[in-house]
């Protein structure tokens, strides 16, 4: 039961807002406590009319009373008597219990109670009586000595009064309540959302913040209030992620620089190395270290690369560029890089303005990525739809998930950790392709492709 009710919870918390959370709250306290309001007012009420019906009759009873025990008989049939519109039965009994005296409405009935309290007594009860039926009377009989005996006052009262009345409070109720609970859940919303709104813009300018310059701040609010603490927390926070990315892309910076000379003498060593006479396996080890400096050297210029897009971004050479020249070449240089994938190229005759060589890189980069998950075909096409230069890559992979999508372009993702490595790629590829295709003005989507595989097409401006 308990772990439904968090279930439950958990979920409400998702689907719903602060505001409309807070919002539904208020109202059900209202609710809650309405209601409890409402049935204390309707018992109150009921029992504050009754105990004005309890007074009005006992007053009746009284005044009969002193006429009874006088024994004046005229004023006796003026007591009991009643005026037009009076709901308010009189009888007076003798000792045998005999009606002597009695109001118009049950002049010749018989006793309207059988309560027959001693002298001095007065006693109450709630009846029916058949001069109404289904209609409750409150009656008080009242006990009076006499030379002749105790006679018996009863004076009845209907009861319909307080019961209209409690209906009446409790219809009220039944309208009034969910009309306050409504307004108390729409006034919380609307206010709820009005003082999250300085925080939802914080939202906002804090994500703008985060993906294009984290040199910006957020504005704190004069007010000292929780909202400006909060606005100066994030700025505190801010001011570390931006001295922690720059201390990143410096190290980062720095270490590329400083390997790139050990690295230059070290591809050296090994072209001299293997141009001397060596043994078949000397050689074959030095031809798996050339080719593992050569992957090093990709490396470090992917981490320059992007130490340079984080810093001051790209700067780019524009010129107009044949792709179609470029995706041949890439036809050509997988073909014989991995003779077992079939390549297969669809290209039309584009021309765009941009960067050759970060053109060129899109795409090798790109077709990098096919011919490592690629089982036996990789497929090149370029076309120019409606004023643009589409450049698609397939393969016949395992693909890419659809929850994958978005993070195969961030930096050091491989999705799969043991084929990447195996196969050389250090998860920078992607995020450097799209960064590229961004600087000049395009977008680059993933979709499945016939075969099964991943899809990637890059859309540039021509």
């Amino acid at each position: 039961m308990n772990g439904l009710r968090r279930r439950l919870v958990g979920w409400l918390r998702q689907r719903l807002g602060v505001r409309l959370r807070t919002a539904l709250a208020a109202a059900g306290v209202v609710a809650v406590a309405s209601v409890l309001t409402g049935i204390a007012l309707v018992v109150t009420a009921h029992y504050i009319l009754e105990g004005g019906v309890d007074q009005t009759t006992g007053q009746r009873a009284a005044q009969v009373a002193a006429v009874v025990g006088d024994g004046t008989d005229p004023d006796l049939a003026a007591a009991v008597g009643s005026v037009p519109g009076d709901r308010t039965v009189v009888q007076v009994l003798d000792p045998a219990g005999t009606v002597v005296a009695a109001s118009a409405s049950v002049t010749g009935a018989g006793p309207v109670s059988p309560l027959r309290p001693d002298a001095g007594r007065t006693v109450r009860e709630e009846r029916q009586l058949a001069i109404a039926e289904r209609e409750p009377f409150r009656v008080v009989a009242v006990g009076v000595g006499t030379a002749d005996g105790v006679h018996v006052v009863l004076v009845a009262q209907s009861m319909d009064a307080i019961d209209d009345g409690t209906y009446a409070a409790t219809g009220a109720l039944l309208v009034g309540l969910p009309l306050l609970t409504a307004v108390v859940g729409v006034a919380t919303f609307v206010f709820v959302g009005r003082s999250l709104r300085p925080v939802e813009a914080m939202r906002r300018e804090a994500a703008v913040i985060s993906a294009t310059n984290l040199h910006r701040r957020l504005p704190v609010p004069t007010a000292t209030d929780e909202v400006g603490a909060l606005a100066t927390t994030m700025n505190t926070m801010l001011d570390r992620i931006e001295t922690a990315a720059a201390a990143q892309r410096r190290f980062v910076a720095d270490a590329s620089h400083e390997l790139r000379s050990p690295l230059s003498t070290i591809h050296a060593g090994l072209d001299i190395l293997g141009a001397a006479e060596l043994s078949d396996h000397v050689a074959a080890q030095v031809t798996r270290m050339h080719k593992e400096s050569d992957r090093m050297a990709r490396l470090i210029d992917d981490l320059l690369l992007l130490a340079r897009v984080d810093e001051s971004g790209l700067g780019l050479r524009r010129e107009d560029v044949d792709l179609d020249d470029l995706v041949y070449a890439e036809r050509d240089r997988i073909a014989a890089a991995r003779p077992d994938l079939a390549v297969e190229v669809h290209a039309a005759p584009v021309r765009v303005s941009g960067d050759p060589h970060h053109l060129h890189r899109i795409l090798r980069n790109l077709v990098d990525n096919a011919a490592r998950h690629a089982r036996h075909a990789v497929s090149l096409t370029l076309a120019k739809p409606d004023g643009t230069a589409e450049i698609t890559v397939a393969d016949d992979g395992p693909g890419i998930p659809d929850a994958d999508r978005e993070r195969v372009f961030e930096r050091f993702v491989r999705l799969d950790e043991d084929r990447s490595r195996q196969r050389g790629g250090a998860g920078l590829g992607l995020p450097i392709a799209r960064e590229l295709v961004v600087a000049h003005g395009g977008t680059v989507t993933i979709s499945t492709s016939p075969g099964g595989g991943a899809q990637f097409k890059v859309v540039l401006p021509r």
